[in-house]
Order: structure tokens, then C-alpha cells, then sequence
């Protein structure tokens, strides 16, 4: 087994190792450091989240540092403010016992004059986010023109991020000979491209295989039907008594609903999404790290920078629209050596996403099943009981003893016992006895959802509405299960053409499809709804063709089509509830 001594650091970052408690280097530590410390090379790393990347670039970095050089010899390039700083950090424990070593982080969020003048005072390294980084080199206030080595961290972050012609530009201001160290978690293609453009002959390391997911994780997916996802996040959370999870969400909208769903039901949870003040995220973050949030419900783009090494579940809410950003939301769990869980609540028409998903990170997901409400009270009360069992008895008590006794002479043992539990398992049993069992049985990985006749499990409809009136897919679909108060997963197969477009939804709601759509109107227009019968023959599939254009016209002016028949459904919908979006504003067409 190799040991850090053995990796050539010298001694004053030995000291800081021994400090640190660290007693083996990780498996991306021990094959990065040594080719760091020996060769002026570039090189690329791909290691999954948790495993130690900070110390495999950080230790190398500061011994190859001049300290009687003053000015900026390397640059860590980072997705987030909080991996920033948290970089910047672990730096400074890493050259605790080399005083002449400065680094500087550089942030949005903070005062930027302020920085600069850290940079000014010496900067040996500088630890920033793209596009702070960039303001800084547009208003001169930095010079990285002689840098020796740049580092990008979590590069795969970044580039789903945007940052790629941040990144780009920044890169164009160092000089050629410099050295590249590229840390990643996957390798994308645009990975890839940086790779090729910015690096010389890179040498590559790779912990595992690539866009692997750890191997102490487990996967889950649980199969359920759309408006049950919250129910099933509720009851995950119940079976779990000690969770300490990230959940993540799709949108802001979605992470905030959820969060406040999740106080108002008495969970110790809170939201982390763009639209939070910084202040706001530092609250919620020092409150997660110190544990006094168990669920913390979060967007990708937020959770990207958060190190937490206890956390136990991670809870895929909704699937994200990049299905490799799977693997980045899977590493938050199992970190630093520990076991971690990671749950995906999917709807059956989602259910081919988890053989994407096995390809990527080659592991086989066990689907499970939501568990029922009795068993949720057998968990909490067993939980309760070994609770109990190992509580350290405080003699404080023995003054009331004998006022307790009393109370309870006439008392028998059971009975003493089901009264004391019964305080906690009659919360859970008033509340689960009438519950339903909310799984969908599928038979795995087989074709759900795509009978366009409604003779399956799926009904799939014209509307006369599409691009012409400001929709893209993604806006339809919010505005559908909006105004059908359906679940996200609810309304599929969205396709949008020019003046019409076609969705599907179970079986199960078409009725409540049909009656709403009525008497409906958008904008002042009498929208209309038609059961597909040969859109999936491809009678439509065009979009540009002069036939389908036409159809979609005809059903703008109120005019019906042979070729689609209305399915004859019973009218029990509350009429109350049709609205006209032209006329308030409760719609707004924008992309959430």
C-alpha cells in the first residue's frame, strides 16, 4: 500500500498531511501526485466526485510553487462559488506550515475591488470561477499572462454550465507554455474539445471507467404514477428515519414547491436554487453542513460545488433533461469512502431512461418498491425502540423517580411499554392506516406509453396550438399540466409544429383532457383537443408538408377533420375550472 511519503512530497506538506489525519492517498491521489511532482506534463483525470481531486492537483501545485516569486503562477478554474472558496480553503491547510505561500479566491458575490487588491498584495495561486475571472481580465485587474499552471476543476461542470467561451477566453490570456490539469467527474465532448485545443499529448488518468458512478453507491428506481411523486418522496423520507439527503429537482419553480411541501408536512428541509440571495445560500448551506436540515432540495446548477461527505440518500425527484448529469447528482452520496444511496422516482413513461442511465455509468439500478404505510410504522417504531435502547441514562431523573412510580403503579409492563410508544407510532398509524399502495407494476425496461389510439396505457391528442402561439416543447408541457393540474412526468411525447402540436397522457387522465379542453380558450381563440389516431403512422410527421400545415389551420378556425375522432368520455369535470389564458395572466410563456 502506498503511502504519501512515497508519492515524493516533502516535508512540510507531509507535516500537513499528518495534521489532516490523512493515512493512505485515494487511488486518484496516488497515481496523479507522482506524475505532477516529476514531469512538466498536461494531464487529464477523471475521477468521480469525492475522491480526493483537490489534494491529487492541490499538494502537487503548491511544492512546484517559486515562493521568491511574487507574481501568479497558477490558476484553479472552478463551476461555483462554494467549490471556490472550499478550494481555496483546503489550500491553505495543505501549505499550513509553508507560510510564504498566498492564494487568493475570486468569486461573484463579493467585492471585486477587494479582491483585486488580495491579487496585487501576491498571489501565488489564484482559485476562481469563470466568470468572475473573466470581469477581472476584461477590467485589467489581474495578470495570468506568466502563469505556469492552470487547473480545471469539475471541467464537465463548467461546460454544462455555459462556461465554455468563458473558459475559452480565460485560457487565450495564459501563456502556451504553460501546464493543464484537467480534473473531471465525466468527459463529454466538450471535454473532449478543450482537451484537444488547449493540451499538448495530455497524460490521462482514469479511476474507474469513464462517466463510471462510484461503486459504493447503490441504485434505486421506484415506479409510480406521476402525481404520486411527492406521496413516494414523503414515504422515502419516513423509511429512512436518519436521512440526510440532497433531493434534486428539475426547476427553481419545482426545488421551492417542494421545499415548502416538505416544511409545511414538518420535514427539516429547505430549498437551494438561482433565485436565493448569497446570504440566503450561505444560511442554507451552514445549516445542512451542521445538519439541521435533513432534505435539502436543490436544482443541478445549485448543488454543484456542495461538499458534504456525511450525506446518505440522494433523491432524484425528477430525472435530469441531461441524463449524464445523473452521474454528478449520484456522487454527493458515498463520498470519502462511504456507502451511499441514490433514488430515482420515475413515472412508467420515464422507465427507458434507466437503460440510458446503466450504459452510462455501468451499474445495474434494483427497482424497489415504495414502501406501504404499515411498514413505514414498523421502521419508525423499531427505529424509536433502538433509539431508546441506546440512550445514556441522565440521573438527573432519579429525583422524580418516585413521583413516576407512583404515577404508574397500577400500570403493567406491556401496558407501560405500548403507552410509552404509542406517543410516536399513533402519529404515524392515524396518518398511514388508510393509505394506498401507489406503485405501478411494469414489467421493466419494456414499451410503456406509446399506443397513440388510446387502446394501451396512453392517449395521444392533437391541440391547435404550437409554435406560431410561443410554444416549444418544454413550454407546452408546463402549460398543459398547469392548466390540467397534472403531475411533470403526467404529459409526454410532446411534439410541436408550426400551428399545431401532439402530447400523450395516460389513459387514466384522458377523461379530465377532454373535459377541461371543452370550452377553453388561449389568447381569445377556442383551443381544440382531438384524439390521434394517425399522427404515429406518420400522417404528421412531416411538420413542413402543405397536408399537415393545413390540418393544423383548419382546427385554428374551429373546423373538425374526418381523420380524428373525439372518444365519447362522460362530462363530470368541474366547468368551474375552464379558464381563458388570453384574457388573465396565470400563464406566462416563458421557460422554466
Amino acid at each position: 500500500m502506498t503511502t504519501f511519503q512515497e508519492l515524493g512530497l516533502n516535508e512540510a506538506l507531509l507535516k500537513a498531511v499528518a495534521d489532516l489525519g490523512f493515512e493512505t492517498p485515494s487511488e486518484i491521489q496516488d497515481k496523479a501526485i507522482p506524475v505532477l511532482l516529476s514531469d512538466d506534463t498536461d494531464i487529464v483525470a477523471l475521477a468521480q466526485t469525492g475522491t480526493g481531486k483537490t489534494a491529487a492537483f492541490g499538494f502537487p501545485l503548491i511544492q512546484k510553487t517559486d515562493f521568491n516569486n511574487r507574481q501568479t503562477q497558477g490558476l484553479i478554474l472552478s463551476p461555483t462559488r462554494e467549490l471556490c472558496m472550499q478550494i481555496a480553503n483546503e489550500l491553505k491547510l495543505y501549505a499550513k506550515h509553508i507560510p510564504e505561500f498566498k492564494s487568493v479566491a475570486i468569486y461573484g458575490g463579493a467585492s471585486i475591488s477587494d479582491q483585486a487588491a488580495q491579487v496585487r498584495r501576491g498571489a501565488h495561486v489564484i482559485v476562481a470561477t469563470p466568470g468572475r475571472m473573466q470581469d477581472m481580465i476584461n477590467r485589467k485587474m489581474v495578470d495570468i499572462s506568466n502563469i505556469r499552471y492552470c487547473i480545471l476543476d469539475e471541467a464537465d461542470e463548467m461546460l454544462n454550465m455555459g462556461f465554455y467561451e468563458d473558459i475559452t477566453n480565460i485560457l487565450s490570456f495564459t501563456p502556451e507554455t504553460k501546464n493543464t490539469w484537467l480534473f473531471s467527474a465525466t468527459m463529454p465532448q466538450e471535454v473532449s474539445t478543450i482537451a484537444k485545443r488547449f493540451m499538448k499529448n495530455p497524460v490521462e488518468i482514469t479511476i474507474g471507467s469513464k462517466n463510471t458512478s462510484a461503486k459504493n453507491i447503490e441504485h434505486e428506481f421506484y415506479v409510480i404514477q406521476g402525481r404520486d411523486r411527492y406521496i413516494a418522496l414523503k414515504r422515502l423520507a419516513d423509511v429512512n428515519p436518519d436521512i440526510f439527503s440532497l433531493v434534486f429537482c428539475r426547476t427553481k419553480r419545482d426545488t421551492q414547491q417542494v421545499a415548502e411541501k416538505l416544511i409545511e408536512d414538518g420535514y427539516s428541509a429547505a430549498a437551494l436554487h438561482g433565485d436565493l440571495s448569497q446570504s440566503q445560500r450561505d444560511t442554507v448551506m451552514k445549516s445542512f453542513r451542521g445538519k439541521q436540515i435533513q432534505m435539502l432540495v436543490a436544482t443541478d446548477v445549485a448543488a454543484r460545488g456542495i461538499d458534504v461527505d456525511d450525506i446518505t440518500h440522494v433523491i432524484n425527484y425528477q430525472l435530469p433533461d441531461e441524463i449524464e448529469t445523473y452521474t454528478h447528482r449520484s456522487g454527493r452520496t458515498g463520498r470519502a469512502g462511504k456507502s451511499g444511496v441514490s433514488m430515482v422516482i420515475i413515472a412508467k413513461s420515464e422507465i427507458r431512461k434507466i437503460k440510458t442511465i446503466e450504459r452510462i455509468i455501468k451499474q445495474t439500478f434494483k427497482q424497489k418498491d415504495i414502501p406501504t404505510g404499515i411498514e413505514i410504522c414498523e421502521v419508525q417504531l423499531l427505529h424509536l425502540a433502538n433509539k431508546i435502547k441506546q440512550t445514556q441514562i441522565n440521573h438527573e431523573i432519579d429525583r422524580y423517580l418516585p413521583t413516576l412510580q407512583d404515577l404508574f403503579v397500577d400500570d403493567t409492563k406491556d401496558e407501560l411499554i405500548k403507552k410509552f410508544f404509542s406517543v410516536e407510532f399513533t402519529r404515524f398509524f392515524e396518518y398511514y392506516k388508510k393509505s394506498k399502495d401507489i406503485n405501478t407494476q411494469v414489467d421493466t425496461f419494456k414499451d410503456y406509453g406509446e399506443s397513440s389510439s388510446g387502446s394501451g396505457g396512453s392517449v395521444r391528442y392533437f391541440i391547435n396550438l404550437g409554435d406560431r402561439d410561443g410554444f416549444d416543447w418544454m413550454q407546452l408541457k408546463d402549460f398543459l399540466r398547469e392548466v390540467l393540474e397534472l403531475g411533470r412526468d403526467d404529459v409526454y411525447k410532446v411534439d410541436v409544429k408550426d400551428s399545431f402540436s401532439f402530447f400523450n397522457v395516460d389513459a387514466s387522465n384522458a377523461e379530465k383532457v377532454v373535459a377541461f379542453f371543452e370550452n377553453f380558450a388561449f389568447k381569445g381563440r377556442r383551443v381544440h383537443i382531438e384524439l390521434s389516431q394517425n399522427e404515429s403512422k406518420g400522417r404528421f410527421s412531416g411538420g413542413g408538408s402543405s397536408r399537415g400545415d393545413a390540418r393544423g389551420k383548419s382546427f385554428s378556425e374551429g373546423r373538425r377533420s374526418k381523420d380524428f375522432k373525439k372518444p365519447s368520455f362522460g362530462n363530470n369535470f368541474d366547468p368551474a375550472k375552464k379558464k381563458d389564458f388570453g384574457k388573465k395572466e396565470k400563464w406566462s410563456k416563458k421557460k422554466f
